[in-house]
């Protein structure tokens, strides 16, 4: 009988405990008259944002594991701004889910939200756009680059912006949205050395195959031209007015091949002079041609004036 009676005073005992545990559990608080939270509630909402942080942690170190350190540094800085916005986002579902009030929240965060939004839909533009550029690794600093038919060589790449050098030592200043607006040409993506090619054009008669050893002569004897792979002439067409060759040669730096390739013209012109081969310009003969009736009728109408 003893024992019986420890056992239930033990049970009464533990009940208690519950009871008080419970009851302590459901007190709430009163932020406004709407707006009331018990303390399972808070509880629940801290383990919410804590399994939160720890999947928002995994993310990070999944999409930032193959980023040179510069460029973690940089994802971090906006990690940090998407990171509060997602705590907030969860903070208002869990509110709503454990019951309380938060319409009014949501309406008021909803209109801010899509005012900032119109306000600085270019400068979120810019910085998702930069973004992507430090995840998929597109563009690096030293690339040659073109777009909307501007060409530089990256010299920094920030989240709003890509700085970047042009032939003539100017500073150019891009909009990172403008990688998702137009076409972006990396010249050196697979490599520094690039393929380039000089055209001209030959008087129809001359002879081909010394056009030929000229212009692989002119190409070859350059000394910023890569002797792999060769030089190649390419016969691209029978023109209106000539016959068209292309010398394609490759380059360590397509940044300043303007250069070399200009060099290469004055040399082509050098060496055709000298074997007698014309590069010939448009010509078009005009033959006019009067029918007798019309002088007539020409006549007939200055005589009536």
């Amino acid at each position: 009988m003893t024992q019986d009676f420890e056992k239930i005073e033990e049970a009464i005992t533990e009940s208690s405990i519950w009871d008080n545990i419970k009851t302590f559990l459901n007190l709430h608080i009163d932020f406004t008259e709407k707006i009331s939270i018990s303390i399972l509630d808070l509880l629940v909402i801290v383990t919410v944002i804590f399994i939160t942080s720890i999947i928002l942690r995994i993310v990070l170190r999944v999409i930032t594991r193959n980023l040179p350190q510069d460029d973690k540094s940089k994802f971090n800085v906006v990690y940090s701004y998407f990171r509060w916005l997602i705590y907030l986002i969860i903070l208002l579902i869990t509110l709503h889910s454990v019951g309380v009030n938060v319409t009014a929240v949501f309406a008021a965060s909803a209109a801010l939200l899509i005012g900032i939004g119109l306000a600085l839909q270019t400068l979120f533009q810019d910085i998702i756009s930069g973004v992507f550029i430090l995840i998929d690794q597109s563009v690096h600093v030293g690339d040659i680059i073109e777009i909307d038919g501007k060409v530089g060589r990256v010299e920094e790449i920030k989240l709003r912006t890509t700085r970047a050098v042009t032939l003539d030592n100017k500073v150019l200043v891009i909009p990172n949205h403008l990688y998702l607006e137009n076409s972006l040409y990396n010249w050196t993506q697979n490599g520094t050395t690039t393929r380039e090619s000089v055209e001209v054009g030959v008087a129809y008669g001359s002879d081909v195959q010394l056009v030929k050893k000229l212009l692989l002569q002119a190409a070859s004897t350059h000394p910023e031209v890569i002797s792999e792979p060769e030089p190649t002439v390419v016969f691209s067409d029978f023109g209106d007015s000539s016959l068209n060759f292309k010398i394609v040669f490759t380059l360590g730096d397509s940044f300043k091949a303007q250069f070399p390739k200009s060099d290469i013209r004055f040399e082509i012109d050098k060496l055709f002079r000298e074997n007698n081969i014309s590069i010939p310009f448009p010509q078009r003969d005009i033959h006019i041609i009067q029918k007798p009736d019309q002088n007539i009728q020409f006549k007939n109408n200055s005589d009536s004036k």
